[in-house]
């Protein structure tokens, strides 16, 4: 899809120093120079989200030269979410390009109203291939379709131009409805989520103490004192009656 909007930026000089009411950005694409760019932070922030990833619109460099582009990526800051850097890639009108559609879900699906089911959705952005013109924003994706548990939403149910080409495997599953689980298999998996907490990386498990009565008894074996057998202590014993009795 083309729009008709027009970002204005201005290049950027490598030495620049950091401006906070600026995006830092590149501008490139097929046999041309890759341009340093500044763009406004507030104008960025109110044109992407009507533009996207997959709509083709100008950015105007320092007011006198327009580029068709389509945002390739945008970096953003992984605290607060906001844009630090936007990856503009120039395309030739005349040339096909690859770049990534959105799919949108609309409607609302009689399984999951009147079944009580459950709406699953496999895909949310499309690859696809056409001229820059008739790149679609977006892919839509009516869920009413799915009426019962065994019906699906395949690629290549999706309606899109016969000048577009879908990358991906036309029979991709991209929407369905699972029944409700029932209650027997809700407790199994209550049950599978109470497991053994030596089955986590990093924990070991204590070794249990030994009981009372082994440690007693190991302990008396260990602790009596060596000493002579008792055959041996008795023979002493006569030995120095008898030296006393020769004295008398």
């Amino acid at each position: 899809m083309t729009s008709t909007i027009t970002l204005n930026a201005e290049k950027r000089e490598k030495k620049s120093k950091r401006d906070e009411t600026k995006i830092p950005a590149v501008l490139y694409g097929k046999n041309i120079d890759n341009i340093s760019l500044w763009v406004g932070k507030k104008i960025f922030q109110s044109v992407y989200p009507q533009v996207g990833e997959s709509t083709i619109f100008k950015v105007s460099v320092d007011g006198k030269d327009e580029r068709n582009v389509l945002i390739k990526e945008v970096q953003k800051d992984i605290l607060y979410g906001k844009p630090i850097h936007i990856d503009f890639y120039q395309v030739r009108m005349d040339e096909e390009i690859e770049a990534t559609v959105e799919v949108e879900f609309i409607g609302e699906s009689p399984a999951v109203k009147e079944l009580a089911g459950v709406l699953v959705k496999n895909v949310d952005e499309i690859d696809a291939k056409c001229l820059p013109g008739d790149l679609p924003s977006k892919i839509i994706v009516d869920v009413s379709t799915l009426k019962t548990f065994e019906d699906y939403i395949y690629v290549k149910d999706l309606k899109v131009s016969d000048k577009v080409e879908l990358l991906v495997d036309p029979e991709t599953v991209v929407a369905m409805v699972l029944p409700p689980r029932s209650e027997e298999e809700l407790a199994e998996l209550d049950t599978e989520v109470k497991e053994d907490v030596t089955q986590v990386e990093g924990v070991v498990k204590e070794e249990e103490p030994a009981s009372d009565e082994s440690s007693t008894t190991d302990k008396s074996l260990t602790d009596k004192p060596a000493g002579k057998p008792e055959s041996e202590e008795s023979k002493t014993k006569e030995g120095k009656e008898e030296k006393a009795k020769k004295k008398e």
